[in-house]
């Protein structure tokens, strides 16, 4: 059984228009509620009283369902698993601060959670419960309490699956973007995941700011769709013109949305060219290699952050972990100080120094001369023959942050910070 999800924009009337944004409401109305109840909770146990804190969504509900009548008395206006899923994402957020604080999470510490403002937090329900359908003329979805809604595009890939009973809807989840609104089906599916896809080929993936990626295979050159920086001078604009309206106006709040549909403009044309990517290497090559980068070290440079953050590099390894598994590939995730650009991939001979500015790697030893992203790129595709000689990268790792380079003896060593998928697939990064 694999988990898959299916997103489909939706073409909601302007009564469902309010009632989506309704539910998306209550649940920022439980969230909060819950927050201030566990904060004031907290404080009475550092005051030394005996008081149960709600840390759990068990938890929370049970206070919940005493206390709606008094904090929310229209909360029949909506489904009860529009509180649900604000309390959900409260005891979720409860848990990472707790993790992160005792040290059972890793990566950056994560914060205690704050309370959600209208128009600053993302607006969002999920459903689990009820009526959670997708109609057979393939253009209507069902959704608890809100009824039939028009979906933009057909949903005939999903209808079929369901019609053939190979899938199973476990949630939907409504979100909105600038002023369109989505639901995202949880699917577990029947599938026959392939343990290898046939494919011999092994290509070497080095990420950029100039191409989206260079591969070490023909074509070289992935162009970079560059989203948001085309989208700029527009931005400035709107900006402008967001300015010279009065505050809590109408037309002030039509420039947001315009300007908000521009950064959802610039954020499909991202993904779109990221999916597109990862789906033909994990398709039409048996091996992908990838470097694992310090993206929030990188993003401290301020005359790089933005075209960095414009490029996707984190989202583009995310894809390739999953699709990977899906088509039977094998990814390879290289150490962050493999030194894929300043070593040769001619005969092996490693530089000292590499500034940012050279473009053009000339080797000393073989006199090679090539670009610099192409060499990386090569050097990543010649990393997994050493990975599969030696498979203890593969088999050992025992969620340690391991990379080819590493010995086995400081990778264990190491603190298990990064969560790592270990199986049929090969190394995945997540």
């Amino acid at each position: 059984m694999v988990m898959r999800a299916y997103l489909f924009a939706l073409d909601a009337t302007p009564g469902q228009r309010r009632a989506l944004a309704s539910h998306c409401g209550a649940a920022r109305v439980a969230y909060n509620w819950g927050l201030r109840l566990v904060e004031h909770r907290l404080e009475q146990r550092y005051a030394g009283h005996d008081v149960e804190v709600p840390w759990t969504l068990p938890a929370l509900r049970r206070e919940w369902n005493r206390s709606k009548h008094e904090v929310a008395p229209w909360w029949t206006e909506n489904s009860k698993e529009a509180y649900s899923s604000g309390l959900d994402g409260l005891a979720r957020a409860l848990k990472n601060w707790a993790d992160s604080r005792a040290g059972r999470r890793g990566g950056r510490p994560v914060g205690f959670p704050r309370p959600k403002r209208k128009g600053r937090a993302r607006d969002a329900c999920r459903f689990t419960t009820g009526p959670l359908k997708v109609l057979a003329d393939r253009k209507h979805v069902q959704l608890p309490r809100i009824g039939v809604i028009k979906t933009h595009e057909s949903t005939r890939k999903l209808a079929r699956r369901l019609e053939q009973g190979s899938a199973r809807i476990v949630a939907a989840t409504i979100s909105r973007r600038a002023d369109r609104w989505y639901v995202s089906f949880t699917v577990e599916i029947q599938a026959n995941i392939p343990s290898v896809n046939g494919r011999s080929s092994v290509v070497g993936v080095d990420v950029g700011i100039r191409h989206l990626a260079v591969l070490s295979k023909e074509p070289s050159f992935i162009p970079n769709p560059r989203a948001l920086e085309y989208l700029l001078p527009k931005v400035r604009r709107l900006d402008r013109v967001l300015a010279r309206r009065q505050p809590n106006s109408k037309r002030r709040a039509q420039a947001k949305r315009q300007r908000a549909r521009m950064y959802a403009r610039a954020a499909s044309v991202r993904q779109d060219a990221l999916h597109k990517l990862t789906s033909g290497l994990a398709r039409g090559h048996g091996v992908v290699v990838v470097e694992k980068l310090n993206l929030a070290g990188m993003l401290h440079n301020r005359r790089l952050a933005r075209a960095l953050a414009d490029t996707g590099m984190g989202e583009l390894r995310r894809q390739l972990a999953y699709k990977t598994c899906w088509y039977g590939a094998t990814l390879v995730v290289a150490d962050s100080f493999y030194p894929s650009s300043k070593r040769c991939s001619g005969c092996g001979w490693t530089k000292a120094k590499l500034a940012l500015a050279e473009r053009t790697f000339r080797c000393e030893a073989c006199a090679l001369v090539i670009d610099r992203d192409v060499n990386a790129a090569r050097n990543l595709a010649t990393l997994a023959q050493s990975v599969a000689q030696s498979d203890w990268e593969t088999q050992n790792a025992r969620g340690a942050d391991v990379g080819p380079g590493v010995t086995r003896r400081s990778a264990l060593k190491r603190e298990a910070g990064t969560r790592f998928l270990l199986g049929q697939t090969g190394i995945v990064g997540a």
